[in-house]
């Protein structure tokens, strides 16, 4: 049996993939065996009437060793 944790983060990018990316990698430097996750909301931030970027709360689940 395997025991898994879930941690929550924000991470932003210019897309939606981007930005889910950028969590992996960034949780990654810290966090071995992530093996899902879970987008929890999405924000648009918006400058000039443009949307600038994206946030996302994200939910990564990985296993504990």
């Amino acid at each position: 049996m395997s025991l898994a944790k879930v941690i929550e983060i924000l991470a932003e990018g210019s897309s939606v993939e981007d930005a889910i990316e950028n969590g992996i990698k960034e949780a990654s430097s810290t966090v071995r065996e992530i093996k899902h996750v879970y987008v929890e909301g999405i924000q648009a931030i918006v400058e000039n009437n443009a949307v600038a970027k994206y946030r996302l709360n994200l939910k990564i689940t990985f296993v504990v060793d």
